[in-house]
């Protein structure tokens, strides 16, 4: 259902001519979609040349199940349009949180359309106006998304070449494409639009479509700024900070002192008192609207509220609380015998850690009749508004979701919950509601990464084959659970606890835990047996890929070279996981028990690099982002309590702490592209805990790393 009046429809690139799930996923993803049906599509989308790809295999879900009872679409995975214009825009469910998928999106398509990105616009993360996905996460964009939109781009580019071989009475194979064109052998062109006509004409492709090969590639495969690096240092990017609607109010929800804490009683007079002020009580929810934001502190407090409260346990008994209080169904460890070899056995800990986006959470909800759009800043806006249409008893065809240029997420907008508490203030107030989290309401209400423990015991024979492995994770998660050395028989489990806090989607999830256990626990092993870290590794490693960063990541380190002054320490890792290598090594000081990383050189190889330079951004920030986790950041509580929700005293890595960086990126074009967005995040904390015994000859096993 498209509104055309109001300025949401207006979005970059749409001409109104005429739309493994993750261990912690915290919503349950949607069991239909809703997408248009063909008809439907054409009437939206108007003249020019439409692009369907079909879904391999797909099947549809079963009706009935609670959410609208449609099967997923079997013919329609994603659609290119090309307008009579000549404009190009594609569409897709992804939504760009600052990893510049835009981009790298954008480069698959021009590399099969042989033209420039500057005449291609991507509609993005809208569910009136795009394919259903499940969301921006798990690295999947580029191993899945980006061959989708190759292959649309390439039928379109073959349906092109057809309509001119017929203008031209030409064979097919004389022609060729570029800079939104085809000519032919005696120089005529014919642009996109020219071929088009203002024509329908619609495609529907296998999901095997021929697509041009990486070590073919002209356009992918090299440095591309943002396309929208324009718009983002002028100010025209918007967030939802900047959307003003008529009549909008602005909206602040009265939290409870403690989780689990029960709404005994609420009295909102003395708010309603105030000119332009909204009182909600639904439920344990309470909160307020505003004509002015200058009103909300005023307001909300003007709520006398009386809550009950639970005791709870706290940040300091975190760790016996885990491994104690199992979810429903976990698994009882059972440990086996190291029957040869050096045996050794160690517990390693992470803390809960908060995402801390530059944006912390924010929507704008709108209410029209029965309709409801809301704009906010997600990574699954299809989950998002499944939640809506759940909270709220509406069809979901009755919700639209518009993703909005967001500032980050780390994994940490999975779930609509500020969607949700816009939109009650929305329907309560009768006007749209703009509802932004103070910096404390994110630290505090949003979901955290998981803590846990990770029990390990080990075995090695004196010439370095490791001969046993057993790894029990409890609570943090199973990402990359597995060793990829060459351990037979290995024992690799995870153990669901019943965590005290809430806890979802962290970038690169239980893999930062699992590198570090594993990684710090090899080092410690290796020592054990007397046998130097790397050649250690290389002993237990046959994977060609493994091996490769690892002597990329030692060869650029000058790994081996003595130390020139004293507290100086050097530490590396190595591991695998989302398709992607990873070997880091650090360089560390110890003075007075602070620890300075000074140099962080990292080797990271994904397949085929599409864009080389959006490549080592991620890298790079991934190893800053990496070193918070490593040293400093913890969220602390007490009795349902967070105790340090504020920047001031949560502290986040700062310039000052950002090392000399060094990345090597191994481009293999002979492998497919995987996602970069989360692995390069895994390697620091494990090479700096193993650069501070090689310092201070003390093993510290437990995330953040401190020495006191």
């Amino acid at each position: 259902m498209i509104d055309f009046e109001h300025p949401e429809f207006e979005q970059p690139g749409f001409e109104r001519a005429g739309f493994e799930p993750e261990r912690y996923e915290l919503h349950a993803a949607p069991l239909y979609s809703f997408v248009p049906d063909r008809r439907d599509f054409l009437k939206l989308l108007g003249g020019g040349l439409v692009v369907l790809v079909a879904l391999p295999g797909a099947k549809a879900q079963e009706s009935g199940s609670g959410r609208g009872g449609v099967g997923v679409p079997q013919d329609i995975g994603a659609w290119l349009h090309i307008a009579e214009s000549g404009a190009i825009t594609v569409y897709t469910g992804k939504v760009e949180m600052g990893q510049n998928i835009r981009t790298s999106l954008t480069q698959a398509v021009a590399e099969e359309l042989r033209t420039t990105p500057t005449q291609i616009s991507l509609v993005m993360g809208d569910t009136m106006l795009t394919p259903y996905d499940r969301g921006t996460f798990g690295s999947m964009t580029t191993p899945q998304m980006a061959p989708q939109l190759h292959r649309a781009a390439a039928a379109a580019r073959e349906m092109l070449l057809d309509l001119a071989a017929e203008e031209w009475q030409q064979g097919k194979s004389a022609l060729t494409i570029a800079d939104g064109a085809v000519r032919n052998t005696s120089g005529a062109t014919l642009s996109f639009g020219e071929l088009t006509k203002g024509r329908k004409l619609t495609k529907t492709i296998a999901a095997d479509a021929l697509v041009t090969s990486a070590s073919e590639w002209t356009i992918a495969g090299r440095d591309l700024k943002k396309v929208n690096a324009r718009a983002i240092v002028t100010g025209q990017e918007k967030f939802i900070s900047d959307i003003r609607l008529p009549g909008m109010m602005y909206g602040r929800v009265v939290r409870p002192p403690a989780f689990q804490a029960s709404l005994a009683s609420a009295d909102a007079q003395a708010a309603r008192a105030i000119p332009g002020v909204v009182a909600v009580r639904d439920g344990d929810f309470v909160g307020v609207a505003c004509d002015d934001s200058s009103k909300l502190d005023r307001a909300a407090a003007a709520i006398k509220t009386e809550w009950k409260t639970v005791p709870q346990t706290n940040s300091r008994e975190l760790y016996g609380y885990l491994k104690s209080h199992p979810s429903r169904g976990g698994t009882a460890v059972q440990w086996q015998p190291v029957d040869s070899g050096k045996s050794i056995e160690a517990s390693y800990n992470v803390a809960y850690i908060a995402h801390t986006p530059l944006e912390p959470r924010a929507a704008v909800a709108r209410w029209k009749d029965d309709q409801l759009t809301v704009w906010t800043g997600t990574q699954v806006p299809f989950g998002v508004r499944s939640e809506l249409a759940q909270a709220f008893g509406v069809p979901e065809d009755h919700v639209r979701v518009i993703a909005s240029a967001t500032g980050s997420g780390y994994g940490g907008k999975h779930t609509g919950e500020c969607a949700v508490e816009a939109a009650r203030l929305a329907k309560a107030a009768g006007k749209p509601v703009k509802l932004m989290w103070t910096r404390e309401e994110e630290f505090t209400w949003a979901y955290f990464r998981p803590a846990g423990v990770i029990d390990i015991r080990s075995g090695a024979l004196d010439d370095g084959t490791i001969t046993s492995w057993q790894f029990h994770n409890y609570n943090s998660g199973n990402a990359a659970i597995r060793s990829p050395y060459n351990i037979p028989n290995q024992i690799a489990e995870f153990h669901a606890a019943d965590s005290p806090l809430r806890q979802g989607s962290y970038r690169g999830l239980a893999a930062s835990a699992n590198h570090f256990a594993r990684e710090s626990h090899m080092d410690e092993l290796a020592h054990a047996i007397g046998m130097e870290p790397a050649a250690f590794r290389l002993k237990n490693a046959s994977d060609p890929r493994l091996r490769a960063v690892l002597e990329a990541s030692t060869e650029r380190f000058r790994w081996g070279s003595a130390k020139t002054r004293p507290n100086r320490g050097f530490g590396l890792m190595a591991g695998f996981d989302k398709g992607g290598y990873i070997s880091c090594c650090v360089e560390i000081t110890v003075n007075n028990g602070k620890v300075t990383v000074d140099r962080v050189v990292q080797a990271f190889e994904c397949g085929a690099i599409v864009n080389p330079e959006q490549l080592r951004n991620l890298i790079t920030g991934s190893i800053v982002q990496g070193l918070g986790g490593a040293l400093t950041e913890a969220i602390e509580f007490d009795n349902g309590r967070i105790t340090n929700p504020h920047l001031a005293q949560y502290r986040v890595p700062r310039f000052a702490d950002v090392p000399q960086i060094e990345v090597v990126m191994l481009d293999r074009k002979d492998l497919p592209p995987a996602g970069a967005g989360e692995t390069p995040i895994v390697g620091v904390a494990p090479a700096i805990a193993n650069a501070i015994f090689d310092a201070a000859g003390k093993r510290i096993r437990s995330m953040p790393l401190r020495l006191s």
